[in-house]
């Protein structure tokens, strides 16, 4: 087949996230199927196995989309069109096959990330044209809590397929630090709340002693230095190699985040035998087993209660440890572009 992607970024962009990796894992893999793929894209391009083109910046590619795509029209067979909050509203302007996907439902960053005008203009696209212009195209999500926002939404369910992605991290021998070690690993954006990992920080770090390290970059990262106390150390941007030493060392992984789609670093996490303390949040539900691979609190005080807990019961964070390696390595690569692979073909058959 040949494949065009819409997406928001190229994991080439400064501020690409989980849903650039998944888009990314997906391209290649697909490529390698042979299959002829392209990501057309705002900001700048990286070098893939598949071809990838900047259309534009981060707004003005979505109206220069149907114009890029118009070149590349003969031959497409089937479009993902990723929906980022914004959609392309690709139906409208093509007639080739689509397929959405939706790595989580925007609702309530909207307000968090914009003024109450734009946000409200976030909230149109998303919630009430989106699912009328999309009502006939089946959608994929990375998660059941994103499914059920999708339907909530009013996409219809028998049009939605979740596909939890899988993980691209060899293996790693844990090198736990001597003293206690805590990871933040994420961007620095509003909706990850990484405020709130500080402010709990202050009362944990009297009872437990160590090091809190928030690894990630991002517009919040001049606003939560200001705010760090003692024991914060942050990082900024890491390569790959910086990143699995860091959660070699790391005990625990604090992701206080209002919502994801998945939670790509908690499975990246997981598969360094490392176990996860956040909130019982969309997204975040899916990809941390309660009880058993981390914990889900309810509030904050239950948060840092649980962080104190998990800190001080060694033989505790050992069997979560454990049971996160385990679970980790259920999620696969090969099992998740199966999946995605067969959903395009039977939409391209079905046209």
């Amino acid at each position: 087949m040949r494949i065009v992607f819409l997406a928001w970024r190229d994991t080439a962009h400064p501020q690409a996230g989980g849903s650039e990796v998944v888009i990314d894992q997906l391209a290649s893999r697909l490529t390698e199927r042979g299959h002829h793929v392209e990501l057309l894209h705002g900001g700048p391009s990286g070098t893939h196995p598949y071809r990838s083109t900047r259309i534009g910046g981060n707004y003005s590619q979505y109206l220069r989309a149907p114009f890029s795509f118009f070149r590349r029209r003969r031959g497409v067979d089937v479009v993902i069109d990723v929906e980022n909050g914004i959609p392309y509203f690709s139906p409208l302007w093509q007639r080739k096959p689509v397929v959405g996907l939706v790595h989580h439902i925007h609702t309530e960053q909207w307000r968090m990330q914009f003024p109450e005008p734009i946000a409200a203009v976030g909230r149109l696209l998303e919630g009430r044209l989106m699912p009328l212009v999309y009502r006939r195209a089946p959608f994929v999500t990375v998660s059941p809590s994103t499914t059920n926002g999708l339907a909530d939404l009013g996409i219809a369910p028998s049009h939605i397929t979740t596909i939890e992605m899988g993980l691209d991290f060899d293996p790693l021998e844990p090198a736990p630090s001597t003293e206690p070690r805590f990871i933040v690993l994420s961007r620095l954006v509003p909706h990850k709340r990484v405020e709130l990992a500080l402010k709990m920080w202050d009362s944990v770090r009297p009872i437990t002693g160590g090091q809190l390290v928030i690894v990630g970059d991002g517009p919040e990262l001049d606003n939560l230095r200001s705010m760090a106390g003692a024991g914060v150390e942050f990082t900024g941007w890491v390569d790959e190699e910086r990143k699995r030493s860091e959660l070699a060392q790391a005990w625990i992984l604090i992701h206080p985040a209002h919502h994801e789609g998945w939670g790509t670093v908690v499975m990246e996490a997981a598969a360094a035998s490392v176990p996860t303390l956040a909130f019982d949040v969309d997204g975040v539900r899916d990809s941390v087993a309660n009880g058993v691979t981390g914990y889900l609190a309810t509030n904050e005080s239950d948060f840092a209660a649980q962080w104190i807990s998990l800190t001080t019961n060694g033989s505790q964070r050992a069997q979560m440890a454990n049971a996160a390696k385990n679970r980790a390595s259920t999620f696969t690569w090969d099992r998740a572009v199966d999946m995605f692979e067969a959903i395009l073909q039977k939409t391209v058959r079905e046209q």
